[in-house]
């Protein structure tokens, strides 16, 4: 994480691919404790991987990144229970040999996030891929397009906020 923050993105990639199984344990684990089906760890992984992404700037360098990771999983995951509710699910383990597997090409989560923000209002668009495609912090995308960092904040809120809204199909 530290060589990440001092821009290597091949140790950046390195970590998200690394954490991924980590971060997986830990939300199956958090939705057996919840009576729930782990089907939906997917769904938080994501989550946490996005909230690591925005928020990756907050990590103290000098503090142990573990404690940081549960905390962001652990909110995700009680965000994602109180969203979700009483609902039940469809357990997919018995379809692992019929769902393709996923791949290893780089690339195509950066440009499903370009593709749905198509959608966006053109600041929230750009927002979102200053941060998401270009890798810009707050404070960088803000410069860049003319924006005080709060305007940035709130508008990447609203963009994300709204790409969930089309993966739901309730746009």
């Amino acid at each position: 994480m530290r060589a990440a923050l001092a821009g290597d993105e091949a140790a950046y990639g390195r970590l998200l691919r690394e954490l991924t199984p980590f971060l997986r344990t830990i939300a199956r684990s958090g939705l057996a404790r919840a009576g729930r089906g782990t089907a939906e760890a997917e769904d938080i992984v994501q989550e946490v991987l996005i909230a690591v992404h925005t928020k990756r700037t907050s990590w103290i360098p000098t503090e142990p990144l573990v404690p940081w990771l549960r905390a962001i999983t652990r909110h995700k995951l009680i965000d994602h229970l109180r969203r979700r509710g009483g609902t039940g699910h469809v357990d997919i383990d018995d379809l692992s040999e019929v769902i393709a597997a996923p791949t290893d090409e780089p690339g195509i989560a950066t440009r499903d996030v370009v593709k749905l923000a198509e959608g966006l209002p053109a600041g929230q668009k750009a927002v979102i891929h200053a941060m998401f495609v270009d890798g810009k912090d707050t404070k960088d995308t803000a410069s860049a397009l003319s924006m005080s960092e709060g305007a940035v904040r709130v508008a990447l809120h609203r963009g994300l906020a709204g790409l969930a809204k089309m993966l739901r199909g309730t746009v």
